[in-house]
């Protein structure tokens, strides 16, 4: 499955960015909530780790997601949730084992059927929606860390399976406030990293959203805002898209406020 593969490079991506980083580096606050780099990677080693026990089967992904879904119930938060099943875990050693996960899933994923249906924390989703979930928060998280570092990520035309993510969610993103999506969907068209043109929907829908593919990206995933991007609407629906955009499951979240998350001047 090639979305494995993406995951797979995704992941890598970040690790190299990690390379030669301590303890106390790990330690320091990154621009998406005050969370270390140790809480992002413990983040995503755990939902990594609960796409793995979903492709074993429901009923070992319920016993992995039973205790979290109980401690969310009592009002535990997501950083503490996570922080009993990382144990003492914590800088270059959290790193790795994070990376080691990640390594085994993108395996596992690889040699999965990409139809099959796996639970998930919400509606269950197919095995290539899963694993192109796991890059998406991987890339999006990862951009809080290379924003912290004051670098800027190599990108390539990965990036279309997070752009695609961010296309098939717009009517949730609308749905999810109690909003009625706009009909037809908005037309998107995007410039790739590799210069390629990526589209969308109907050409001759009222609404349209244009831009580079990272900008596009960066607004559905919530790691800019979309005034400090280039992304373009043109329409009321889209328009409103940029004000509540998210791929992500779970509750609305407001994207961030402009110049609220940027890359550091090293």
């Amino acid at each position: 499955m090639q979305e494995a593969r993406d995951f797979h490079t995704e992941t890598h991506v970040l690790a190299a960015a990690l390379t030669g980083l301590t303890a106390a580096d790990h330690a320091r606050p990154t621009l998406f909530k005050g969370w270390s780099i140790d809480d992002i990677l413990g983040h995503l080693h755990i939902f990594n780790a609960a796409a793995g026990a979903a492709l074993q089967g429901e009923a070992q992904f319920q016993s992995f997601a039973g205790p979290i879904l109980r401690q969310w119930s009592q009002g535990v938060s997501i950083l503490d949730s996570q922080r009993g099943w990382i144990g003492n875990l914590a800088g270059p050693a959290l790193r790795d084992a994070w990376l080691r996960g990640a390594q085994t899933l993108a395996d596992a994923f690889a040699a999965a059927d990409p139809k099959a249906r796996l639970a998930w924390f919400g509606p269950s989703m197919s095995a290539r929606s899963s694993i192109t979930a796991r890059q998406m928060e991987t890339w999006a998280h990862g951009q809080a860390i290379f924003d912290l570092l004051g670098c800027e990520r190599p990108e390539d035309d990965r990036l279309r399976n997070i752009a695609h993510l961010g296309v098939v969610t717009i009517p949730f993103a609308f749905r999810n406030r109690g909003e009625e999506p706009p009909d037809p969907p908005p037309h998107v068209r995007l410039t790739a990293p590799s210069g390629a043109v990526w589209t969308w929907n109907d050409p001759d829908a009222p609404d349209r959203l244009d831009g580079s593919a990272l900008a596009f990206c960066q607004t559905a995933a919530q790691t800019r805002a979309a005034a400090d991007t280039d992304l373009r609407a043109t329409g009321p629906g889209a328009r409103r898209w940029l004000e509540i955009a998210q791929c992500f499951a779970g509750p609305p979240n407001d994207p961030p406020q402009p110049g609220a998350r940027r890359r550091s001047v090293p």
